[in-house]
């Protein structure tokens, strides 16, 4: 009888155990982006690593999959660091993926500070969460959580706002008091780099990759890949730009959409292949 009365004790505390709870993702830490009213805030540096392209392309082919085409969302461009190199131009992929549906921090980051703090404040006044994919560095996550601080002082970010990280050089290029801001004042996960496979996040730099367009079935998807690639391919390594190597190869590496699977719920996906199986058909 002791032996049950302790059996029932332990499972009844491994329930209330935060990330352990049913449907909970990995790494969730027991809280789950919820489609109904949480916002994702997908930020891509574009500097000086052409594998953001690709990225946007992999977002915009989880977009058009039934199972997230209603989600709220909005993407950043030009949310680098500190780190040298030049910028990749890519504001037609941009505009032919997410429409309106953008901002431009390179070009202008205060207005897109503003126009980005608009869509969250609005997320947040309707008690949604906001959560980020930091495809490159933090810094304009740091800007955007001070404002928000300023301006709903009573809020607290820590619990409503949720970044997700996933590469180490991300983070080394990220000016570090601001880097440390953003990890204090936010809900902050470190996930395992997209980059490799086989570590608890998918690997999504694949360079065998090279039948992508036999792979996707919807038209629009297509298209935005075909428009990545050729961008990618005409600036990566050029002009003192990053070689992805992966690209180099004719493959593919959109590393950093790792952390939308994870916050989406889809992070057990293997690599780039599987990606296509589940979300391109």
């Amino acid at each position: 009888m002791k032996n049950k009365a302790l059996v029932l004790i332990i499972t009844a505390m491994v329930l209330l155990l935060p990330g352990l709870t049913a449907g909970a993702q990995e790494g969730s830490e027991g809280r789950l982006f919820d489609s109904k009213k949480d916002l994702l805030l997908a930020q891509f540096d574009c500097k000086t690593d052409v594998d953001d392209l690709h990225t946007v392309a992999g977002f915009f082919t989880i977009l058009k999959n039934p199972r997230f085409s209603a989600i709220n969302y909005y993407a950043v461009a030009g949310t680098y660091g500190i780190q040298e190199g030049l910028y990749v131009p890519a504001n037609e992929l941009f505009k032919a993926a997410f429409g309106k549906n953008w901002s431009d921090a390179h070009s202008d980051p205060e207005k897109a500070l503003k126009e980005v703090y608009s869509i969250v404040a609005k997320t947040l006044k309707k008690d949604g969460d906001v959560w980020i994919a930091e495809a490159g560095q933090s810094d304009f996550t740091s800007a955007l959580i001070r404002k928000i601080q300023a301006e709903m002082p009573t809020l607290n970010t820590s619990l409503r706002i949720h970044v997700v990280q996933h590469s180490n050089w991300n983070e080394e290029v990220t000016s570090p008091d601001k880097l440390a801001f953003v990890k204090s004042n936010s809900d902050y996960h470190k996930i395992p780099d997209g980059n490799t496979k086989g570590n608890g996040s998918p690997g999504f730099r694949n360079p065998d990759l090279r039948d992508w367009d036999s792979r996707i079935k919807d038209d629009a998807a297509k298209e935005i890949w075909r428009m990545a690639v050729d961008i990618a391919n005409r600036y990566n390594g050029k002009e003192g730009r990053y070689n992805n190597e992966a690209v180099a190869a004719g493959g593919l590496d959109f590393s950093d959409l790792s952390e939308t699977c994870h916050i989406l719920g889809t992070g057990d996906i293997e690599d780039g292949g599987e990606f296509f199986e589940r979300m391109g058909n």
